[in-house]
């Protein structure tokens, strides 16, 4: 479905349409995801553990350097660079839909086509998290003042009191907002703008038509993609090997299914 824009015109040479889907379809993305798995599991186990060993590197490094109280805004980072993190499971499901034989080079070249639009998508994304890690900042500093206590000390009081339970709503609701606003602009937007030849402001906006064309299904998704990354967290990273793969392979089935491209005919 690759298009491309005809020289010395700034429209738009396809059309995006917004289909509607009903409640069931995150699922079946879900399974179509595990099936893309099942036939390209080198690729997408090497992809997985890629993204496994860097967030190792960087919690070891976190660790190492004393920062291990940034660890859980981190953590709870990840839902809005999760997006990005996809994009070479979007690559090796595209070599699928297409018969091909995928290998690591869909996996992390896929996006080099249209680098500049997903580099512009990436800065998009990187302003949610960086005013999620700045609101973090600031309900640690209301809540704990600015010196930060011992690991343990810190995680205790988090479990333990009044004042570490309240932080976690506040932090979860607030960060639930921001991580909905990512993923809004994003869930469509990203496998669009890797197979169409659109700016990222076109790729956000048919995103966001997605998601308000069909609210329920798309929350739904948004929670299990959420239970699925935390069910990896919770592993010590090894279970997003194999879950990252499986829910990047899933959106690009969400994206065939919620978004058609229709070629614009153009007047020279």
């Amino acid at each position: 479905m690759n298009a491309t824009r005809t020289a010395g015109h700034s429209a738009p040479s396809v059309r995006i349409h917004i289909k509607t889907i009903d409640m069931s379809r995150p699922r079946a993305w879900l399974a179509a995801g595990v099936d893309d798995f099942r036939h390209a599991t080198a690729v997408s186990l090497a992809y997985g553990m890629f993204w496994v060993g860097l967030s190792l590197a960087i919690t070891a490094g976190a660790i190492v350097f004393d920062l291990w109280h940034w660890l859980l805004p981190l953590l709870a980072g990840f839902m809005f660079l999760g997006p990005l993190v996809a994009v070479g499971s979007y690559g090796i499901s595209r070599a699928l839909g297409n018969k091909c034989v995928p290998h690591l080079g869909d996996a992390f070249s896929s996006w080099r086509s249209h680098a500049g639009q997903l580099a512009m998508m990436g800065v998009m994304l990187m302003i949610f998290f960086l005013a999620w890690i700045r609101l973090a900042t600031l309900l640690f500093a209301l809540f704990f003042g600015f010196d930060a206590p011992g690991p343990v000390e810190l995680y205790a009081m988090l479990l333990t009191t009044s004042q570490g339970l309240g932080m976690i709503a506040v932090g979860t609701v607030a960060g639930a907002v921001l991580a909905f606003g990512a993923f809004a602009i994003s869930v469509v937007a990203i496998p669009t703008l890797m197979d169409q030849d659109l700016t990222f402001m076109e790729g956000i906006e048919a995103s966001v038509r997605a998601v308000a064309r069909n609210f329920r299904p798309m929350l739904l998704w948004a929670v299990i993609l959420t239970a699925c990354v935390v069910v990896g967290i919770l592993t010590f990273y090894i279970g997003l090997a194999v879950i990252l793969p499986i829910l990047g392979h899933a959106s690009w089935h969400a994206y065939e299914d919620l978004v058609r491209c229709e070629p614009v005919d153009k007047v020279s």
